[in-house]
């Protein structure tokens, strides 16, 4: 069993930046990915960005350019760098990680999530 811990949310104004933290209880150095997802007020839950295979970053549309996903094995911790927010990334940021060694990505622990709110 995985524990993810995110942390770092708040709110900032339109154009300003914060860099989320997820922390795992175990390591994330043989995870198979790891990512970053968020869910709006009554919008679905949807993928933001996630490092697979620890490595190959991959990004939504809409956050490409603005947002950067990396990982810090030594701390067992990965990061979600978002700059240039709009109001419309205002959402509650979900941690994810699959731990299994499948082809397809199935992220099996989800943290609790921090929540972004980007307003003037």
């Amino acid at each position: 069993q995985v524990q993810l811990v995110e942390s770092g949310g708040g709110m900032v104004q339109p154009g300003g930046s914060l860099r989320l933290s997820c922390t795992a209880s175990g390591s994330i150095f043989s995870m198979n990915a790891m990512g970053w997802y968020r869910q709006a007020p009554g919008k679905q839950r949807e993928l933001v960005a996630q490092l697979v295979h620890m490595k190959i970053t991959q990004y939504a549309d809409s956050v490409k350019g603005r947002f950067t996903i990396s990982a810090d094995n030594a701390k067992n911790t990965v990061y979600l760098q978002m700059n240039s927010l709009k109001p419309e990334d205002t959402a509650v940021y979900y941690c994810a990680a699959d731990p299994t060694t499948a082809v397809v990505v199935h992220m099996d622990y989800w943290g609790k999530g921090t929540l972004v709110t980007v307003s003037s």
